[in-house]
């Protein structure tokens, strides 16, 4: 029902060409990667990889679209994951059809829309400057990987390691390997559980 309002409001708005609808995550990825398209409204609970997996899988990708996500959860907390993940927007369900159609056209034409939030102040976050990439680096080193093992289990040669580990060091304002894994565990990264389900990587 919510789906079928949203997409008759958005039809019927000269200023929104509505590409498609769809149900699940692998549908939606499936779209915005095979035809172009500026703006991508997703549920942050979507069946399969949810509204913060398809925003980290999309967000190394030069074309893919801004993303603004729809979320039932209430939590300031999810709104943070959703702009450290790399969203443009953030609507909940407590906003209006009107109001979500309003908030999807001032995030395409480029603003960020994050109620109650300070976008400056988590962009000040070192956390917020890592790839996806770098934050599973991250928590390898807390483990315990050595540079061997990282290239094993990311494929990649000792030299893109050790190329990832001196961006991460710059991002985190540190210099070793030591530094790294006492600042994972400063900031309480290995208690963190996605309420969802799941592991992820984040802060307080």
């Amino acid at each position: 029902m919510i789906l079928s309002a949203m997409s008759e409001k958005f039809s019927s708005d000269s200023r929104i060409s509505l590409i498609s609808t769809v149900t699940t995550a692998e549908d939606f990825l499936s779209t915005v990667l095979r035809v172009p398209v500026d703006l991508g409204i997703v549920c942050w609970s979507l069946p399969q990889l949810g509204g913060e997996k398809i925003i980290q899988v999309l967000r190394e990708n030069p074309s893919a679209p801004k993303i603004l996500i729809y979320s039932q959860n209430h939590s300031r907390d999810v709104s943070r994951r959703a702009l450290a993940a790399g969203a443009a927007g953030f609507c909940s369900d407590e906003q209006t059809v009107d109001e979500l159609l309003e908030t999807a056209i001032t995030v395409a034409a480029g603003k960020m829309v994050f109620p109650f939030m300070d976008v400056r102040e988590l962009q000040a976050d070192p956390l917020f400057m890592l790839t996806k990439r770098e934050r599973v680096i991250l928590r390898s080193l807390a483990d315990g990987s050595t540079n061997q093992e990282l290239a094993n289990n990311l494929l990649i040669s000792i030299n893109t390691v050790k190329f990832h580990l001196s961006n991460l060091y710059e991002k985190l304002g540190i210099k070793n390997r030591s530094q790294a894994i006492s600042f994972y565990y400063s900031r309480r990264l290995d208690e963190l559980h996605d309420p969802e389900g799941g592991t992820e990587l984040r802060s307080n």
